[in-house]
Formats: C-alpha cells, structure tokens, sequence
C-alpha cells in the first residue's frame, strides 16, 4: 500500500551539497540538464567548459554538479539518478539550489522492433508501474508527460536530422522482472518503450511546479523472441549518443531566458 498525502514533506530538501571552497550561496543556472549515462556525462565534462560548483550526495557515492557553458549560455549539469527514487532527490535538491528547469534523457528499451538503434523517442504519456510517483501525484494509471518544449525539441531533432518516435512509456522499477506478459500488455495500451524514471519526473516536476522534458535514445529490443540488448551497453555506439548529448544542449539553449 501507498499512502498520498497532500501536505508537504517533514523532510524539506536544502539543495546540493559543497566541497571545501565552494559557494554554498550559489544559485544554480535555472535550466539543467540531466544525462544518465556515466560515459555521456564524462564526454561532456571532458569537451565542454565546464566548472565544478558542488555534489550531490548518496550514501554510498557523490555526484558532482557543475555549470556548463554552451553557446554562451549557462546550464547546471547532473548525472541524473538511476530510478524513481535518485531522481525524485536529484529533482527536489536541484530546485532548492535555484533550478527551474529540467531537461533529462537516457537510454530506454523498445517495445517495437521497428524502433531504429539510438532513435529518439519522445514519450507521451507514461503507465506508472513504479512507487515513488504515487508519494507525489495521486493515485493513476497513468500520467502525461512533456506538456512543454515539444515543438522546440522537434525542430532541433530536424535540424540534426535524428529519426524519433512519439509514443506512451512503461516506467517500471523491476527491470528484471519485465515478463512477456507484462510487456505484451504494455504495447497492447499503446507503450513503446520501457524505462525507470518517466513518470517520476512528471508527478515531482508538477508537485514542485518545475517544468521539465524528458526523451529517450533508442538501447536494448524486448520485442522478439530473445532480449536483444543492441546499444544497451554504454560504449556501444557511442558516437552516435554523443551526437544525442548536442540535441539536450540545443534545447537547453533555445528556451533558456
């Protein structure tokens, strides 16, 4: 069982965390982009200029945050939070550091096999087969995603000459317990991917007032008779994600202040 409650957390978040001579009155640029890949996220620290200004902070590992220019913009950049839970955290102590903004994308698997390797899909609407969303939203089958910078992202996947598909997302938290059922059941309402974080990041980005787009690239096929994991793997094809790493950049640019 889980319990909503309207009211606000006991725990309220008080933003990243800092190292000794950092600012720990910063306020963070108020467009992030978040990469879940640790390769994509070491590519762009290691290509771009890019400053260290604190960390976020688990138990068992720290993430660092830093401000990354591009085009002559200001953008936070994170290593998002593998799962419902990591990102829910990232999303709160982000916005209390003076975030506004987010934009965030990784790897998902297809539903159709007609989905090319490393394609862009933009999901639509996502089936909450997770928990941390029903702490945030009430309780539903579903939840819309991307109401904003849809149109945006589509004239940039145009001028990057990216393929994309629009459709529903699976957010699961048991990737291992993705069954032949629960997969047939999820295309058959219309999903074509699967991945852990979508309807998350809508229920907190509502419940926080923040706005957010989220996408995908393309990674491993569960629609066949054996798992095909494709570009799963995160050096697998990595120069075409690099390439997905500029359509992020781009949109953080186009609706930056």
């Amino acid at each position: 069982m889980i319990r909503y409650s309207r009211e606000e957390g006991f725990i309220q978040a008080k933003g990243i965390k800092f190292k000794e001579g950092q600012n720990d009155k910063i306020v963070l640029p108020s467009v992030a982009v978040g990469v879940f890949s640790r390769h994509l996220f070491k590519s762009i620290v290691e290509n771009f200029p890019c400053r260290e200004v604190g960390y976020i902070s688990m138990t068992n590992f720290e993430r660092p945050v830093y401000i990354l220019t591009y085009k002559n913009v200001k953008i936070t950049l994170f290593m998002a939070g593998v799962s419902g839970p990591w990102i829910s955290a990232d999303l709160e102590q982000l916005y209390a550091q003076g975030v506004r903004t987010f934009i965030i994308f990784g790897n998902c698997g297809v539903l159709d096999s007609k989905i090319e390797d490393c394609s862009i899909i933009i999901p639509t609407k996502a089936f909450r087969d997770e928990g941390t969303s029903y702490h945030y939203a009430e309780e539903s089958d579903t939840i819309e995603l991307n109401p904003k910078y849809c149109e945006e992202f589509l004239e940039i996947l145009d001028e990057y000459n990216f393929e994309y598909t629009k459709g529903y997302t699976w957010t699961t938290d048991a990737f291992y317990r993705e069954t032949r059922e629960k997969i047939n059941y999820f295309k058959q309402q219309g999903a074509v991917c699967v991945e852990m974080e979508g309807s998350v990041i809508a229920a907190v980005c509502n419940r926080i007032h923040s706005d957010y787009f989220t996408f995908y690239y393309a990674g491993d096929n569960l629609d066949g008779v054996q798992w095909d994991e494709r570009s799963l793997n995160g050096m697998v094809n990595i120069d075409k994600k690099k390439e997905v790493v500029l359509l992020a950049l781009e949109l953080a640019v186009k609706i930056s202040d």
